[in-house]
């Protein structure tokens, strides 16, 4: 018997591989609730910002620390994970999936250590740099020289720990770079393709190619500003993935929507960016954010399509999945 649309979402494993809170314990504590959205809305895995930028690495110990705990405290529908069983059992019993990423790894110098204190809080992906440069190398706003010998020592180690290497936020150049130095497939956890809007968050079909023929997996974002027209609609997502699953294959393909909890204290830090945030971008906003209720929709908008029940499971989560099954450790 034919699976209906809505079932395949359903039986589907759904994968959202960014999530943004206020980097505030106090304000995250008012949004965490929240998650219950992404349980409503079908989701099985999501993983949540414990810093980004700047932050200094006893801030993202801190904040990483505080939302272990609050996680915890919110009751058997939530799970905590360090492994792709965890992430099974969750399954099984109903519960939300929850690990953490950083964005940047900026704060990891001069100690690369530090990269095992991460994996220890349950951080599965880290980003090589946050729209600027830092010691392990370039970002995507800024004059990008590549992948430093720093750069990838790290690579070296977060392979050895079992993180994640991801690219977005990163220069072209380091991108490419540390492609070629991981051991293990990296990831764009949150880029959408330049061809369709053509903005320095976005990466170009060279990278997309290069991240796929590696194994890696490129997770496609709702923010409405790397989308295009700030346009954050089902269909438009489905633009976006649907341009990638034809330049590189279904299997190399996910969702990392980048969702917004607290807007107005996004808008407040974009307005205190110290560079980050380079005007003529667009980060002046407004800026629209697809939430998790989106994700069904785009689902059935892919199946309408055309694209059938193995390829929606593998660009929903499955291939994210496979990501962690690979490196984890």
């Amino acid at each position: 018997m034919a699976i209906s649309r809505r079932s395949i979402y359903d039986e589907a494993l759904v994968w959202d591989n960014h999530a943004c809170l206020p980097m505030s314990q106090r304000k995250a504590r008012r949004y965490l609730p929240e998650l219950e959205r992404y349980r409503r809305a079908g989701v099985a895995v999501v993983s949540i910002n414990v810093g980004y930028g700047e932050m200094s690495f006893d801030e993202h110990v801190a904040f990483a620390r505080f939302l272990r705990a609050t996680v915890a405290a919110l009751g058997d529908g939530y799970a905590l994970i360090d492994s792709v069983a965890d992430i099974e059992a969750a399954r099984a019993r109903g519960a939300l999936a929850v690990c953490f990423d950083v964005e940047g790894a900026a704060p990891i110098d001069p100690e690369l250590t530090r990269v095992a204190v991460l994996h220890a809080l349950g951080v599965r992906w880290m980003l090589i740099a946050y729209n600027r440069n830092n010691p392990f190398g370039g970002g995507c706003h800024d004059d990008d020289a590549g992948l430093t010998s720093l750069g990838r020592k790290l690579i070296t180690e977060m392979n050895r720990v079992g993180i994640v290497v991801c690219a977005s936020h990163t220069g072209y150049r380091t991108a490419r770079d540390a492609i070629d130095a991981s051991a293990q497939p990296i990831i764009f956890s949150h880029s959408n393709p330049r061809a369709l809007h053509d903005h320095p968050r976005n990466i170009p079909d060279e990278l997309i190619r290069a991240c796929a023929a590696r194994g890696g997996v490129v997770g496609i974002n709702g923010v409405g500003l790397f989308l295009g027209d700030n346009d954050t609609s089902a269909e438009r997502m489905a633009r976006h993935v649907d341009y990638a699953v034809q330049l590189v294959g279904a299997d190399h393909v996910g969702i990392g929507t980048d969702y917004v909890f607290a807007l107005a204290e996004l808008e407040a830090e974009l307005a205190a960016s110290n560079g980050s945030f380079p005007a003529g971008w667009g980060y002046e906003g407004p800026i629209d954010f697809a939430p998790p209720e989106r994700l069904r929709e785009l689902a059935e908008n892919l199946s309408r399509r055309g694209y059938g029940d193995a390829d929606l499971a593998a660009i929903l989560g499955g291939n994210f999945m496979r990501i962690a099954r690979r490196v984890w450790k």
